[in-house]
């Protein structure tokens, strides 16, 4: 096996931030490379100058064309990276929400001069991928109606269709069953054994340590270090990462307390399978984390609109701490006392164009400590925003720097700080760790047992299986809108609920 890329010196700044500094990295071909490091550390940004959404202040990149001969990269430019076979699925997806699952995984790869499409062509290689990879999508629905797991399986369909060389995976596994993450890697193993090189990027160092070769640590926009799989162990690897040893969140045993939450019979007649739910009953008591585990698309999306207040049931009655709910708006589960830490964090967590200091308030404009007679007390809001930053490390350019400026990590910090310091009766965790590093994952954890410790109920909605069997006291599984409880926490047991295995 050669080299089939080559790294070189590769530097990025934004004003005075320093997001990568001098990195080399090199890919063999058939190897499979995890790219680790914390939130900011930047793996992404990294990535980004490869695939040529970014253009480095120095450096250089060598990629092997057809006969195996490095040759200079042009930088900057996408098409560049795509004709020398290197594809990318995006952490954050780069997807026409208005068009269809076939039409997203084909545009851009048709020459604009061809009048017609060969549709039935491009539809007969996308299932033949499919049928590979153990992948699967809708291809004739719109990208719109579908959820984040789904989306990010059109993705990664995309750039295989593209027959690419070189992979680069974001978070590639963050909505699979474990059953589908390891049939993935399977099949992308097969693959490597055919000549395609891989570079993921992954929080699940379980993952990590089973399907890589070799593992680079970026810290500090620094290559910290590499080392062969082998070698590794996951103490070893969050050394590299944060520098010291990781705390562990061990979940002491609690008596569970008087319920906070109760759905009896709940439905919901959604437009499809992953937007409805299904005589859906559960109850989640103080001192309590209930668990919900399923696969992305499965009625998780209904069952925290119902909750956040966002949905009204078609059937069945929800209460929150003996009061029966009979409007469904947001600000009446807020004034109920239901916090929640909802899955995508950028559309429907803050709003981007106000500021930190303005999101950390924007759920308590009510409130009298916030608003005088309409009037916005803005020392106030800018004096919590000073302390929630401090106390919730979120690392930015200040609290009057618009949201959309922070990276994904630390509008995560921003959310839990404006939920935990309420002490809300229930929290709402919907992925609270998804795309999280080692560090700001435990300290999530650590936030959520805390707020259980102190009396919340906390309703973890995760397809982060390991989450929920290290944070949850009960777990129910969901599938196609309807709620099992789980009698086991074996995980392959649990996984094969998840994947509608219930007998």
């Amino acid at each position: 096996m050669g080299k089939v890329l080559s790294l070189n010196g590769l530097s990025k700044r934004f004003g005075s931030v320093v997001a990568n500094d001098s990195v080399d990295l090199d890919l063999q071909e058939g190897e499979v490379l995890a790219l680790l490091g914390e939130n900011g550390a930047g793996k992404t940004t990294l990535m980004n100058m490869l695939f040529g959404h970014y253009m480095p202040d120095e450096g250089t990149v060598d990629v092997a064309n057809a006969a195996g001969e490095l040759q200079p990269l042009a930088l900057g430019h996408p098409q560049a990276a795509l004709a020398a076979g290197i594809g990318m699925v995006h952490q954050h997806f780069t997807l026409a929400e208005n068009l269809n699952a076939l039409d997203n995984i084909v545009l851009g790869s048709e020459p604009l001069r061809l009048l017609r499409r060969d549709r039935a062509g491009a539809r007969r290689k996308i299932k033949q991928i499919m049928a590979h990879t153990g992948l699967s999508a809708q291809l004739d629905v719109p990208v719109g109606r579908m959820s984040v797991g789904e989306r990010q399986r059109v993705e990664i369909l995309k750039a295989l269709y593209r027959d690419v060389r070189i992979l680069v995976l974001d978070e590639p596994t963050a909505v699979l069953t474990p059953q589908e993450a390891d049939t993935l890697f399977d099949n992308i193993g097969a693959m490597t054994r055919e000549g395609l090189s891989v570079i993921f990027i992954s929080h699940k160092l379980r993952e990590v340590l089973a399907f890589s070769h070799r593992i680079v640590v970026l810290r500090h926009g620094v290559k910290a270090g590499e080392i062969a799989t082998r070698d590794a162990d996951e103490r070893v690897i969050a050394r590299m990462m944060v520098g010291a040893d990781t705390p562990e969140t061990p979940r002491e045993p609690m008596a569970p307390g008087a319920p906070v939450l109760t759905l009896q019979n709940v439905s919901v007649a959604g437009r499809s399978k992953r937007d409805s739910l299904e005589n859906v009953t559960l109850t989640v008591r103080r001192h309590e984390v209930l668990g919900i585990a399923g696969v992305s698309g499965n009625g998780q999306s209904a069952l925290a609109g119902v909750i956040s207040g966002l949905i009204q049931p078609t059937a069945g009655e929800v209460i929150v701490d003996h009061v029966s709910i009979t409007r469904y708006h947001p600000q009446t589960m807020i004034r109920e006392g239901i916090g929640r830490i909802p899955e995508d964090r950028h559309h429907d967590g803050i709003v981007g164009a106000m500021s930190v200091a303005e999101n950390l308030v924007i759920e308590r404009l009510d409130d009298p400590e916030v608003q005088s007679n309409g009037l916005l007390k803005r020392d106030a809001i800018r004096a919590n925003a000073e302390r929630l930053v401090a106390d919730y490390d979120v690392r930015g350019p200040g609290v009057q720097a618009r949201a959309r400026l922070l990276s994904g990590g630390n509008i995560q910090k921003l959310i839990l700080a404006r939920v935990f310091e309420q002490n809300p009766k229930l929290i709402l965790a919907n992925q609270p760790t998804r795309g999280l590093d080692l560090g700001a994952a435990a300290e999530v954890a650590r936030r959520l047992l805390q707020a259980r410790a102190d009396g919340s109920g906390i309703l973890l909605i995760s397809e982060d299986l390991d989450e929920v069997l290290n944070l949850a006291d009960r777990i129910m599984v969901i599938h196609d809108g309807k709620l099992f409880e789980s009698q086991t926490r074996d995980r392959e047991e649990v996984g094969l609920m998840m994947a509608g295995k219930t007998a």
